[in-house]
């Protein structure tokens, strides 16, 4: 007679990708501190720039979009 295969059970899938994902995590490079507010810092610039390009384009498509309409 053919043996049952143990399938894993929920619980079992659980602990199996929790420990998976512990274990890539302590692969990372994480960065110090000072990167991290570096980066941070050039997130919030670009941010605050695209946002003031994207709102100068808004105004003037809604004046055109509104000098067409009538």
């Amino acid at each position: 007679m053919a043996q049952k295969e143990n399938k894993p059970n929920l619980f079992q899938k659980i602990k199996n990708w929790w420990r998976q994902t512990i274990g890539e995590l302590r692969k990372v490079t994480w960065p110090t501190k000072e990167e991290a507010l570096a980066l941070t810092r050039i997130v919030l610039i670009v941010t605050v720039i695209m946002s003031a390009i994207l709102g100068v384009l808004d105004f003037i498509f809604a004046r055109l979009v509104g000098l067409l309409v009538g």
